[in-house]
């Protein structure tokens, strides 16, 4: 078994750091409370990492922790949940960071089982690294004294402040689209499709945490002890409500910038299909003009070629005015043909 971190707290101190999984075990059981005692027995924080199926069955055996929920966390591929069972509590969290290079959010998945003197953390991803939040909680005993539930508190706290980066990130990339799409980039409609995507992503690990946070505030409202805990999380739900509003916003924001593009591709192509028209058009006008003097030539050409063929008998070869009666013949069937195709606007 991956065993990140391990240690046994105490009034809010690391009150011993165990070799072994077995040795935390036994400090547990050797810690069992007895009926009236108070939290200030203290409990142990398991971090593991990438557990098998055989790891968490062994240790779902000694913390009694239900088969569903372990099932669960070996499988993966959960949505943010809260389950109770019995005096276990099991939490599914989606943690997420951005890929800038690839416009890519990543999604990652921590899993928690709370007793009443113990938090086991299990994580399928390097990110995040929850290291950092067992130093903040150790560095404020008056929070880590308050046991698992504070556990549970600073990592949502952590998943969500990781979310403000892909909120940026998002954010960043939706701006250089929109001067992508005035800019006519032909490529752009597919990036809007695939950071849509993305967007998505983030809404499927942000939206059911919600209904997480709302939960747990109603539990922690009415009990004195936990007011400064209470305060933890409705920043954190606050903030969750925040980013899943942001979310829903580039959603809609990218959907209207996607019919805004579609439009000037349509626009562009209407464009681009009058100059074609305008092209055609023109051309056509000067087909029209070269066949007209081709017509128009090609009268006097064929009377010319036919005259041209010497042969004896032929149609006033001996006539005198034959010559001119010819050219005149050329150049009246020129004029009318000329007159005809100038009314009819060829010319």
């Amino acid at each position: 078994m991956t065993v990140v971190d391990n240690a046994v707290y105490v009034g809010g101190e690391r009150d011993s750091e165990p070799d072994s999984l077995d040795r935390t075990l036994a400090l547990l059981r050797d810690r069992e409370r007895a009926p009236g005692d108070t939290d200030d027995d203290g409990f142990a924080w398991i971090g593991l990492l990438r557990p098998d199926s055989e790891e968490l069955d062994r240790l779902a055996r000694e913390l009694s922790l239900p088969a569903l929920a372990v099932e669960d966390a070996v499988n993966a591929h959960q949505r943010p949940k809260l389950e109770r069972y019995d005096d276990v509590e099991f939490v599914v969290l989606r943690p997420a960071w951005y890929v800038d290079e690839d416009e890519d959010v990543q999604v990652g998945e921590i899993h928690l089982f709370l007793g009443r003197d113990f938090v086991v953390t299990v994580r399928h991803a390097e990110t995040p690294d929850l290291s950092s939040v067992r130093a903040r909680l150790e560095a404020d005993p008056g929070l880590l004294a308050q046991g698992p539930r504070a556990v549970l508190y600073a990592v949502l706290d952590r998943v969500v402040d990781d979310y403000r980066p892909v909120v940026r990130g998002l954010r960043h990339d939706i701006d250089q689209i929109e001067t992508q799409v005035f800019g006519g980039d032909p490529s752009v409609s597919r990036r809007i499709y695939q950071l849509s995507r993305e967007v998505i992503e983030l809404q499927r690990a942000v939206d059911p945490l919600r209904e997480v946070l709302d939960g747990l505030l109603r539990e922690s409202a009415d009990d004195p002890a936990r007011i400064e805990l209470h305060r933890g999380l409705r920043d954190v739900a606050d903030h969750t409500a925040q980013t899943s509003e942001s979310a829903d916003n580039f959603r809609q924001l990218l959907g209207n910038i996607l019919q805004v593009n579609a439009a000037l591709v349509g626009q562009r192509q209407n464009e681009e299909m009058r100059r074609l028209s305008e092209t055609s058009l023109a051309q056509g006008e000067e087909v029209k003009k070269i066949s007209s003097w081709a017509a128009i030539l090609f009268t006097p050409s064929l009377i010319g070629a036919i005259y041209g063929m010497n042969f004896e008998n032929m149609p006033e070869l001996a006539w005198r005015l034959g010559y001119p009666f010819a050219l005149g013949l050329m150049v009246l069937v020129s004029l009318t043909l000329y007159l005809v195709f100038r009314r009819r606007g060829w010319l």
